[in-house]
């Protein structure tokens, strides 16, 4: 679905005496904030934006899946991965991991890695290994170890 919700703190920052600047090059970059004063024009604009991506939506699924109800799918509901499966939004479903096995039998895979995430207590001991590391060479550089037999 197509929705934008945009809390606004402009009048809580007016009474507590505080400015709020936004930069921004080109008239539509910023249409609505969080913290500034919100204008008409830029309600009506966000709306226009909107309208247009719920009509590029329509567009693209009327002219790539003909046989998709459009009133049924095109009410700005979010359909999860059996229901789209459901309404044919989709062809079918699975994971990444699939699709890639699926595909390297047909298709040139030129590489495929995966690194299990570090907890982060194991990357705090490798950058602390790492400042150690360095504050080590730096003592070594200022007093060189001599070695006598």
């Amino acid at each position: 679905g197509v929705v934008a919700e945009i809390p606004n703190a402009h009048r809580l920052l007016q009474r507590a005496d505080i400015d709020y600047e936004v930069l921004t090059a080109g008239e539509y970059k910023r249409t609505m904030t969080v913290f500034g004063e919100n204008t008409d024009a830029g309600r009506e604009k966000m709306q226009n934006d909107l309208e247009v991506m719920h009509r590029l939506f329509t567009q693209h699924i009327g002219e790539h899946r003909r046989n998709v109800n459009l009133e049924e799918v095109a009410t700005g509901e979010v359909w999860c991965a059996r229901d789209a499966l459901e309404k044919q939004l989709v062809d079918e479903l699975k994971t990444s991991d699939d699709y890639l096995l699926e595909k390297y039998k047909d298709c040139k895979l030129l590489k495929v890695s995966y690194r299990p995430r570090q907890s982060l207590g194991a990357r705090l001991g490798i950058t602390a290994g790492m400042g150690i590391g360095r504050v080590l060479t730096q003592w070594l550089n200022k007093h060189p170890l001599s070695f006598t037999r």
